[in-house]
């Protein structure tokens, strides 16, 4: 099956309900996340054959509206999205499987020229899923929103476990600093592929891994709210998680106008509620 986290060997290849929800803590070095704590979080699979498999996070922004990232996008490609889904072994009667209407990939994004960045896709899903507490919609920030140095955010999803390693069947989470800019752009860091329309955070022992990719960096916002300031986009090449080579994702508040053009202006009159805490 083929990955999707984009690695550093590919640079040279190449109205509406949002919850806040309390934090716990694989991602790598993760740990198993408290059942629907992320409610937007949603699996999308492809078909391989007569199965499904997961292959991208992604995270409902809107009642029919998924974001994702734009390299899980592969043209033929068959996909539907899973939400509510927490343990991927198990039949746990919370899971919605939605089938996909529409793909719009930003009209930036280009997996030959992937340092231009712009690797964001919206996915219309053939019907809104019933929101309860396994689902519901996740906040986006304010247009331009930078987030200060040492920030502590979290990922999630059900990424490799360690660099080549396994999936996990448990939706996995953890804590992750963000880098500003200055520093992740620096030569001994990322250098200059990060681009200031992303965000860098980790760069140590934890991070996001194959199978991570357009799952969510989830930011507590100073209103008790979670906001969804990346998508996971890609990671070191030689471990998932390198000393100063964090996690880079696609900032969702450089995009906030392609995103309300994309999707109609579904989620830009959002409110966002508080969820239940632990």
């Amino acid at each position: 099956m083929r990955t999707r986290l984009l690695n550093r060997a590919a640079w040279s290849q190449t109205i509406y309900l949002c919850l806040e929800t309390p934090p716990n803590e694989r991602v790598v070095n993760g740990v198993d996340a408290r059942p629907h704590s992320w409610p937007w979080q949603i699996s999308l699979q492809v078909q391989h054959g007569s199965r499904f498999h997961h292959t991208c996070g992604g995270m409902l922004v809107a009642p029919r509206w998924v974001l994702t990232a734009g390299h899980c996008i592969w043209p033929g490609d068959v996909y539907r999205v899973v939400l509510g889904e927490h343990d991927m072994s198990l039949q746990e009667g919370t899971e919605q499987i939605r089938d996909i209407l529409r793909i719009v990939v930003h009209p930036e994004w280009d997996i030959d020229h992937v340092a231009n960045g712009n690797d964001l896709a919206l996915l219309k899903l053939d019907k809104s899923p019933i929101m309860n507490d396994s689902v519901g919609v996740a906040c986006l920030p304010q247009a331009g929103e930078i987030l200060a140095h040492g920030t502590h955010c979290f990922i999630s999803g059900w990424g490799n476990l360690y660099t080549h390693g396994p999936m996990p069947d448990i939706l996995q989470q953890a804590s992750l600093p963000v880098v500003e800019h200055s520093i992740c752009s620096r030569s001994d860091w990322w250098g200059h592929i990060v681009k200031t329309t992303m965000v860098c955070a980790g760069g140590d022992v934890v991070s996001a891994c194959n199978g991570d990719s357009g799952g969510p960096l989830n930011c507590l916002g100073q209103d008790g709210r979670w906001y969804i300031q990346g998508v996971t986009s890609f990671v070191s090449s030689a471990v998932c998680n390198e000393v100063q080579k964090p996690t880079v994702f696609t900032r969702t508040s450089a995009f906030t106008e392609w995103l309300n053009e994309a999707n109609q202006n579904k989620y830009v009159q959002g409110i966002c509620r508080r969820a239940r805490k632990t």
